[in-house]
């Protein structure tokens, strides 16, 4: 039924082995069995069979995180076809884009949002609800038992949208083989076992909820207690009976602030991840400090899933993100040679994990990934004597808010087309919360107030500034190009 040592059957072997096994621990819910998980899933490959999806169609999905959504992105790769989740943030517009590019052949969104979605693109729209209702459901055989699609390593799985400040997002195309070897070795690098209770209270629309959380549990045949999103008080509930939690810097900071939070509460934890977005130095120590547990930070991104990581056993150095995978490398280059030790420079991957181009952009993929493998990550980093990695910055000014990716170039776009504005400059700044804030310095005849009014409906939430700031003039160099390390420089207190 399915293909051994390729996505397929990975993700499926605990269904086969361990059937009865929890996968799903729902607070107010039934428990989800792997055998339940993947008759869902199977029921869900036959319907998109049944829709007309081919190997290498795309589907896309905009839904709520639940049970049934998990099925889906399992059924579509069973099916032979190409995932492509979408934030449930994103606005009609944003929407339109990605349909646009992408030409699914099915589009699955929520029910609320049919009448907005469908009219989109030309392919079929189906619903589907947080509580597992909507017209795919209707569509579902009666019986699982379907028989997977052959595919290959280099055979694409999924597509999920990135940016950079160009403003057009691209599509990085991440194939069986990219999803199954790193999830495979991550697995074994944090020592997942089917021991393991995983709280999963990610949103499964990015790499970091899907691929990293979502996968690594199932090639570990392990249960997690699976959150419709962050809640502090489903989280601490949970703690006692679970043994490892992935986050984003922003999910510490908040359970730092409960009382309820103490080593007793941690005793059965074993691991603490935190990715996405970087971890403050003051935030390791607390959570060091009110728990007894080092958080493990690690590094990856859209096209490379996940890059480096602290080690499991050993010092997990704050403030770095560790060394190198099995399996990748990594080298740090200025200039077209790698720098010396301790020396800025910028990232560069090759391995299994790195993605296969983008999506009807071969340019751009010619620009940032070689013939030879290595791809250009962008991020700005030194490398100590003992070769830990220390991330320092973005060369393509990249905002990370909560865990969520912000353009500035996409965000200054819409602000500059408002009435009364001349130019704009959106920048990230120390955010206590959510590791950078997004900011917006304005020049024009406009209030901070107007411009956030207009981009309430314009953009997602996550991507909305957070302050904005008018002012007279945006400082420049003598070349005319406005200085964002200057407005970072000048703001980076804005917080607190």
């Amino acid at each position: 039924m399915y293909q051994e040592n390729h996505l397929c059957g990975l993700l499926a072997r605990h269904a086969v082995l361990t059937p009865d096994h929890v996968f799903a621990y729902r607070p107010g819910l039934p428990n989800v069995t792997y055998q339940a998980l993947f008759d869902g899933a199977e029921q869900m490959a036959a319907a998109l069979v049944a829709q007309g999806v081919q190997p290498g169609d795309r589907v896309a999905v905009q839904v709520d995180k639940s049970i049934e959504a998990i099925q889906l992105y399992i059924g579509t790769v069973l099916a032979g076809g190409v995932f492509l989740p979408l934030n449930t943030a994103y606005t009609g517009p944003e929407v339109a884009y990605f349909l646009g590019d992408a030409t699914p052949r099915v589009v699955v969104c929520d029910p609320a949002r049919e009448a907005e979605i469908a009219p989109l693109s030309s392919a079929r729209c189906l619903t589907l609800g947080g509580d597992g209702t909507g017209t795919l459901i209707d569509l579902l055989p009666v019986d699982p038992g379907f028989a997977a699609v052959p595919r290959g390593d280099d055979d694409l799985a999924a597509i999920l949208y990135t940016s950079g400040t160009t403003g057009r997002s691209k599509g990085a195309m991440l194939s069986h083989g990219n999803l199954a070897s790193n999830s495979d070795m991550l697995r074994d690098y944090w020592r997942f076992t089917r021991e393991d209770v995983l709280i999963h209270a990610l949103p499964i629309f990015h790499t970091h909820g899907l691929f990293v959380a979502t996968n690594v549990a199932l090639f570990a045949g392990a249960s997690t207690v699976f959150l419709p999103k962050f809640d502090p008080d489903a989280i601490i509930a949970a703690m006692a009976s679970s043994t490892a939690m992935m986050g984003v810097p922003t999910f510490y900071t908040r359970l730092l602030a409960d009382d309820r939070l103490t080593p007793e509460l941690a005793a059965n934890m074993r691991l603490f991840i935190s990715g996405s977005a970087p971890m403050l130095v003051d935030t390791h120590e607390q959570w060091l400090a009110r728990t007894g547990h080092r958080v493990l930070e690690r590094y990856g991104m859209t096209e490379t899933n996940m890059s480096c990581s602290n080690p499991y056993d050993g010092e997990r150095r704050m403030g770095t993100v560790g060394f190198p995978l099995p399996g990748v490398e990594l080298r740090i280059m200025e200039g077209g040679a790698e720098v010396a030790t301790g020396e800025i420079g910028v990232i560069e991957v090759r391995g299994p994990n790195v993605f296969q181009g983008y999506w009807q952009m071969p340019e751009k993929t010619a620009e940032e990934l070689g013939a030879d493998g290595w791809f250009i990550t962008g991020d700005l980093a030194t490398r100590d004597a003992e070769g830990y990695v220390t991330i320092v910055g973005r060369a393509k000014d990249l905002i990370i808010s909560g865990g969520f990716n912000v353009y500035p170039k996409e965000i200054e776009e819409v602000i500059d087309d408002l009435p009364g504005v001349v130019e704009s400059a959106v920048i990230g700044v120390p955010h206590p919360d959510f590791g950078e804030g997004v900011v917006a310095v304005v020049v024009g005849d406009t209030t901070a107030e107007a411009v956030s009014a207009a981009l309430s409906d314009r953009v997602a939430k996550f991507k909305q500034p957070k302050r904005v700031v008018v002012v007279a003039e945006l400082p420049r160099n003598t070349m005319g190009k406005v200085q964002k390390k200057a407005l970072r420089e000048e703001y980076s207190a804005v917080f607190g």
